[in-house]
């Protein structure tokens, strides 16, 4: 098949990721941290030129915090730390900042997140996610291009067998156990699987242009995240990339105008006649909303854009992938480590799926508009609380036992249901409960919960006591438990102690590592 001669890899990873984008090396990053041999393939050269993504969310920062390298993504986006304002005007010389605008107003934040989100253009943040993968274990490899894959299937001798190409046309064969696949939203290996993808489809069209122009002094004193430019001759946002001199220029005007007559334009965007602009790059593309049938296949897993494709006016794609990510990270490290039944897989597509096609609905139906984006939905539809999307999601069905509560994302609302994130509090002033979870499951147990504590050694799993407060918080009486899953989402919910804690713990730890689906509570007493 090949003209040059295959060479096989001693070296054998357990996973392989196929792209080396922000998602591609957080998946990197979360298997590292697990304990899991991982392969990052890239066929890009180096890491992303373009800016793309820039809003780095409260829950991808409290990922970064588990991980120990927030502060180092805090240091990279520190040019953007005043920009995260939104404004709004005829020109950019002429523009206001907008009042801050969430439903019921600003968040008591420290109530809700130990972390706070960022602006950091993609091309920034990619060379310091990649260095900490290598620094940490990761053989992460750019200039390499996966050209074949097959899966095995189960068994013994099963596993994912790649072929890859390097730059100097070298061809190298391996095996691993699985395959990520974060190759993009025109994913090839999601193609060659057949997978289908659904949604609302393309949404618009629209333009890019990134240019160098220095807006020092037009920006001082009113700093923005976007500005809305509303004119008819030149309708579109501005976004900051570095504050200083790198800027892109979205409209949904002037699709077919030359590159050559875009930096009259964007002066007319700007309100400044003669001010230098350099165009770097003018790139059409169109906002749609397209979600993989299935985030499966075999020993393949689809993450990111290859699972799901966006419009970016909930700023919620590369934050989305980066989850999946953290979801799939601890169930491949748990299945490899021989702890669970590969049936734990499963649950990637139950949880990650629902929640992945709400989130791109939900940005699919939110507009462009900053006065209004969270206000009105573009089709009349429900729009979910911004801070909810971000923090608030339920999984439907998945690697938890679903205990039929109540939930909402008309408001944020995590109080302790099986299948949401962990609620945050602080128990010092830097030490959040979510600082708690590390790589292993954890049970929290009231203060009345010495039972609890010792069934928690007998299962060979760390516990923490939590006050009182923190008890009402979750749902659970003083003598009730958590058990929390490694990505800091609720496995198991024990309202009280039971009659044999040792028992009901042992068997929400079965059931949570072994089967996918939805079971029965244990029994919560006698």
């Amino acid at each position: 098949m090949y003209n040059v001669h295959m060479m096989y890899e001693v070296h054998e990873p357990r996973v392989v990721v196929v792209g080396g984008g922000l998602v591609g090396l957080c998946a990197a990053l979360f298997l590292r941290g697990q304990g899991v041999e991982v392969t990052v393939v890239e066929r890009r050269v180096t890491t992303s030129p373009q800016p793309k993504a820039r809003r780095i969310n409260i829950r991808t920062m409290e990922l970064f915090r588990q991980l120990g390298i927030a502060d180092r993504v805090f240091e990279a986006a520190r040019g953007l730390a005043s920009y995260q304002h939104m404004a709004a005007g005829p020109t950019l010389a002429e523009s206001e900042r907008l009042p801050f605008m969430l439903p019921g107003g600003p968040p008591d934040w420290d109530a809700i997140t130990p972390a706070g989100a960022c602006l950091c253009a993609q091309d920034l943040l990619e060379p310091v996610l990649r260095e900490i993968a290598e620094t940490r274990g990761a053989d992460v490899r750019f200039g390499v291009e996966l050209i074949d894959f097959q899966d095995e299937g189960g068994g013994p001798a099963g596993g994912i067998h790649v072929t890859l190409r390097a730059a100097d046309g070298s061809v190298r064969r391996l095996r691993a156990d699985y395959l990520i696949a974060a190759d993009g939203a025109n994913s090839p290996i999601r193609e060659r699987l057949g997978i289908g993808r659904s949604g609302r489809g393309t949404l618009g069209k629209a333009v890019n242009v990134y240019f160098r122009a220095d807006l020092t002094d037009l920006v001082r004193g009113r700093e923005f995240n976007l500005c809305q430019i509303e004119n008819d001759h030149v309708p579109g946002a501005f976004a900051a990339i570095d504050g200083v001199r790198r800027w892109i220029f979205t409209s949904g005007a002037g699709l077919d105008r030359p590159a050559t007559e875009w930096p009259g334009a964007l002066r007319s965007a700007i309100g400044v006649s003669d001010i230098d602009i350099e165009v770097l790059s003018v790139m059409n593309w169109e906002p749609g909303m397209f979600v993989a049938d299935s985030f499966r296949s075999g020993r393949v897993f689809l993450a990111g854009d290859a699972a799901h494709v966006m419009p970016p006016f909930a700023a919620a794609g590369a934050n989305t992938g980066i989850e999946d990510a953290h979801n799939l990270a601890w169930k491949l490290a748990r299945v490899l480590h021989g702890v669970a039944d590969p049936a734990l897989l499963d649950s990637y597509q139950a949880e990650r799926h629902p929640v992945g096609w709400f989130i791109a609905d939900q940005s699919s139906i939110r507009t462009a508009n900053l006065r209004t984006m969270n206000k009105i939905s573009a089709d009349g539809s429900p729009l979910a609380d911004p801070i909810a999307l971000i923090l608030g999601n339920r999984y439907p069905a998945g690697a938890f036992i679903d205990d039929e509560s109540e939930h909402t994302m008309e408001r944020l609302d995590v109080s302790g249901q099986p299948g949401t994130r962990l609620p945050h509090t602080f128990l010092t002033p830097d030490r959040s409960t979510l600082d708690l979870i590390g790589t292993e499951y954890v049970l929290l147990t009231g203060p009345a919960g010495t039972t609890w504590r010792a069934a928690a050694v007998q299962a060979g799993i760390v516990s923490h006591e939590i006050d009182e407060s923190y008890c009402e918080t979750v749902g659970i009486e003083y003598n009730g438990a958590l058990l929390v899953r490694p990505d800091q989402i609720i496995a198991w919910r024990a309202p009280e102690l039971p009659a044999d804690p040792t028992a009901a713990l042992r068997t929400a730890l079965e059931l949570t590592l072994y089967a996918p689906a939805p079971h029965p509570q244990p029994s919560r007493s006698a």
